[in-house]
């Protein structure tokens, strides 16, 4: 067990991962809300989607951002390689397991799912738009070297 906590990758997957994670962690989201306003009148789903889209701009600008930004940062400081685990802080880890159990606990709770689906939609979408930023760097990283040298070397 040891050994696969060690499993080092290249520092280029690590983005990749963060990517993804983020990403399909806002898909998913997004996909319990729309669940949730699929239910409703379609002119009230239109105003939850809508707070909430609105929402998630200003907490992918102020804040989620910030922390994408901080954690690009971290991860480029990283040598070649890294261990697979090291896409999030151990901090980050904690609060994945507090965000998991708040969501967990609302979705249980007697809120109604319309006023969710704005939360849901908000964190989402903010995750969702916030992934982008890593993709930039696995071009610089991966693609870019095979694509455009970084030198040429005549004969």
């Amino acid at each position: 067990m040891s050994n696969f906590l060690k499993y080092t990758v290249a520092k280029v997957w690590l983005f990749l991962l963060a990517g993804f994670m983020w990403r399909g962690v806002g898909i998913m989201l997004c996909a319990l809300s729309y669940g949730w306003l699929a239910d409703l009148h379609s002119f009230s789903a239109l105003w939850f989607g809508l707070g909430g889209l609105a929402c998630s701009l200003a907490v992918c600008r102020f804040g989620f951002l910030h922390l994408a930004q901080k954690n690009i940062s971290r991860l480029h400081v990283f040598l070649e390689k890294a261990s697979l685990f090291a896409f999030m802080t151990p901090k980050s880890y904690l609060l994945v397991v507090f965000m998991m159990a708040l969501g967990i606990t609302l979705r249980s709770s007697p809120i109604p799912k319309a006023y969710l689906s704005v939360v849901y939609t908000t964190i989402g979408a903010s995750l969702f738009f916030s992934s982008l930023h890593y993709y930039p760097h696995v071009w610089v990283l991966a693609i870019r070297p095979a694509v455009v040298p970084d030198r040429i070397i005549e004969p």
